[in-house]
């Protein structure tokens, strides 16, 4: 491990700064572990302030454990609408009835325990276990990675395993016994709000900057390192926003794969022009009364790029390969992913 301030000489002034400047989120009010939970699988790839509404309209459906055990699916995916990673909340869901048959409706207190419920991996353990138990467990994500790359100006790449595996043994040799998840907090907090990313660090503010290695050899804009992205793969999609008089056509994904099983505006592959568009729904049986263009766009997921041509297409008839729902019961019961939020800008109104 290089040099700098990954040593208990952290604690004091962290936890002191922690105590000031933590930031008054709806579930530290409340750190039960169903609300740790619940907050931590919905910051995962999520900025804090875009959850808290989530986090709130959530914990008033389902308030807990049990009631998300007996929530239909559907109901959990509404909830989750805009979040997006659906898979994250169908893991909540599976995990709720695992808890409520094996351990009597309450999250075990126990780190293996949890790394065993679908949807919890190292991190997400780690906080339940230290949140809401007490437990000495680290809890590192990309914020703690990022913070001690820059404490001990070290150029591995935060995206190396063995990396994130080696702060983690490092944390749990520090990490308080008496506030373990305090101290967590701490670290995740300095990161989100302090330490930041992309070469912005604010260094002048940071409680541990008499202990940063980088900041004193003027390297933490430049730090931590990540190994080289992939490209993202583009696909290129015809989406279509289909009406049957009052009804709005909804398709559903297949059940493996991007955003599987959800409802979505059904789609065709490639950018496809007025004609061609005609000529593909002829082919499969559908009479089109009207069509025109809607506004091109972008939805951007972790792998895959889609660039999306849209059409409001008007039907005589209701194919029977679309599910056909009012604007209304689509806004009230089925969770259609952001991507296509775009294309239903002409219908705002009636939604």
């Amino acid at each position: 491990m290089p040099r700098g301030g990954l040593s208990e000489a952290l604690i004091s002034p962290l936890l002191d700064w922690y105590d000031g400047a933590g930031r008054d989120l709806p579930w530290r009010a409340q750190p039960t572990p169903y609300r740790v939970w619940v907050s931590e699988i919905m910051l995962q790839q999520t900025r804090v302030e875009a959850v808290r509404a989530y986090f709130e309209r959530w914990m008033e459906a389902l308030p807990t454990i049990e009631a998300l055990s007996e929530a239909d699916e559907a109901v959990c995916l509404k909830l989750w609408e805009g979040l997006g990673y659906y898979s994250r909340v169908r893991s909540l869901h599976k995990a709720a009835k695992i808890v409520c048959a094996q351990y009597g409706g309450a999250l075990p207190a126990d780190y293996e325990a949890l790394l065993g419920l679908p949807g919890i991996g190292d991190y997400t353990a780690g906080a339940i276990a230290s949140i809401a138990f007490g437990l000495p467990q680290p809890a590192v994500d990309g914020n703690v990675l990022r913070v001690a790359a820059r404490l001990t100006a070290d150029e591995t790449p935060i995206t190396d395993l063995k990396y994130k595996k080696l702060i983690a043994r490092r944390l749990s040799d520090l990490i308080p016994h008496d506030r373990p998840g305090d101290f967590n907090q701490a670290l995740m907090e300095l990161g989100a709000t302090v330490c930041l990313p992309n070469g912005a660090p604010a260094c002048g503010v940071c409680p541990l900057r008499h202990l940063c290695a980088a900041l004193e050899d003027g390297t933490a804009s430049l730090l931590p390192k990540r190994a080289p992205k992939k490209p993202r793969r583009i696909e290129e999609r015809t989406v279509l926003l289909v009406r049957a008089g009052a009804l709005v056509g909804l398709s559903q994904r297949p059940e493996t794969g991007l955003l599987a099983g959800l409802w979505e505006l059904p789609a065709l592959a490639g950018h496809l022009t007025p004609s061609e568009v005609r000529q593909a729904l002829a082919a499969r049986g559908w009479q089109v009364d009207n069509l025109f263009s809607l506004r091109p766009a972008k939805h951007i997921f972790t792998h895959v790029e889609w660039h999306m041509t849209g059409y409001y297409v008007e039907l005589s008839g209701r194919p029977e390969e679309l599910q056909f729902v009012t604007p209304a019961a689509l806004r009230a019961n089925y969770a259609l992913p952001s991507a296509f939020r775009p294309f239903l800008s002409v219908i705002e109104e009636e939604i």
